[in-house]
């Protein structure tokens, strides 16, 4: 009796330890996840600006501060979509350009400023599918074709406009980019943003469209023979961004209260680099939209942050440039590192190697563009 027993006795410990050593694993992972470090992150971020600035939690500031980001979010949501894919936008902030232009040259042309935001809409499409046509259809590389249409629709924009600034928009236009919700500080275009991140989210991680866009990305040739229609889906994300981009042209016009055919030059890096800050790869098939809106969270409280102590623009885009360049360095990091075994091999240890001397040179740069601050302090 009980040598038959042992046996049952011995799987019983054994499944305990396996489901023991499972659970430590799931629990391990869970706190490997990317979006952790994010919000790590943000923490460091909120603590580091609330020293330098006692004027970083003030409520009307940070309701200011998040409308001045949205606009980026909003261009963000689909391009988590494209970046999936293995993909890529350059033309977002150019398209955002043309947009808003053609809707203040509408306007200022005597149209009814909703009849010209609708149309400044369907150009958005127009410029996406434009975009989605000659990356699907024609089979040309997405960098080439969106840095061709980076210069193309900018170029348009300023056509369009020349040197002039179409302005004095009516104020139920303006209180897309200026107003708030009735009776509190939040701002109409932060509750827009969140209203369309849900909806991204759900699409991204709950539909079959959104699981097209990760089998895209993983492997375009066995998706194709699985029978998913890649074309379609590429033509339709861009479509969708180039909506989006004319969206957030609308939302930016409103909140300057005018439009030039410069508006919202250069945004494209940071819509990238939010994206890809936020763990979607850039080579394709991994990324969640909640680490993005975290990634957009923490970009939007350090230009907040260093607006608040007088940093200027310039400097802004240097760390935005190099805060890229981190989020490209991280996941390869982290990932090597939450590995069963870890190997300091030479392309690990090169890695950590060029994360260290950009991490060395984003500090010493920082305190380098607050050294007149501190001296005239």
């Amino acid at each position: 009796m009980n040598k038959s027993s042992t046996p049952l006795h011995t799987e019983t410990q054994s499944g305990a330890l396996i489901n023991e050593k499972a659970t430590r694993h799931s629990i391990l992972s869970h706190f490997q996840r990317w979006e952790w470090l994010l919000v790590i992150l943000i923490m460091v971020d909120v603590f580091i600006n609330m020293r330098m600035s006692p004027y970083f939690l003030d409520g009307r500031n940070l309701a200011r501060a998040s409308s001045d980001f949205m606009e980026l979010g909003l261009m963000m949501l689909p391009m988590v979509f494209i970046i999936i894919t293995g993909g890529i936008d350059l033309s977002v902030a150019s398209n955002l350009g043309m947009c808003a232009s053609f809707m203040g040259l509408l306007f200022m042309n005597g149209t009814n400023i909703w009849m010209a935001a609708l149309a400044a809409l369907i150009l958005g499409v127009l410029g996406g599918l434009l975009n989605g046509m000659l990356v699907a259809k024609v089979k040309l590389p997405p960098l080439v074709v969106t840095l061709g249409t980076y210069a193309f629709y900018r170029g348009i924009a300023y056509v369009m406009l020349g040197d002039q600034a179409a302005r004095n928009y009516p104020p139920e236009f303006t209180y897309l980019g200026q107003g708030k919700i009735p009776g509190t500080l939040i701002p109409f275009s932060v509750v827009l943003f969140v209203v369309m991140a849900i909806i991204f989210t759900l699409v991204l991680h709950k539909t079959t469209f959104g699981r097209y866009l990760f089998t895209i990305g993983n492997n375009e040739n066995a998706s194709t023979f699985s029978g998913v229609p890649v074309e379609k889906v590429k033509i339709s994300i861009y479509a969708i961004s180039g909506f989006m981009a004319a969206l957030a042209g609308l939302i930016l016009a409103a909140r300057f209260g005018s439009t030039r055919p410069d508006i919202g030059n250069g945004m494209e890096l940071t819509v990238i680099t939010t994206a890809v800050l936020g763990g979607v790869d850039i080579n394709g098939g991994i990324g969640t939209m909640g680490g993005s809106a975290l990634s957009l969270l923490l970009i939007g409280l350090m230009r907040f942050g260093m607006g608040l102590v007088n940093i200027q623009g310039q400097v802004q885009g240097v760390a935005i440039g190099l805060l890229l360049i981190f989020s490209i360095l991280l996941p390869n990091i982290a990932r090597g590192f939450s590995s069963k075994s870890i190997k300091l091999d030479r392309q690990n240890l090169t890695a950590i190697a060029i994360f260290t001397a950009i991490f060395l040179l984003f500090i010493l740069f920082f305190f380098w563009s607050r050294a007149p601050i501190i001296t005239a302090g």
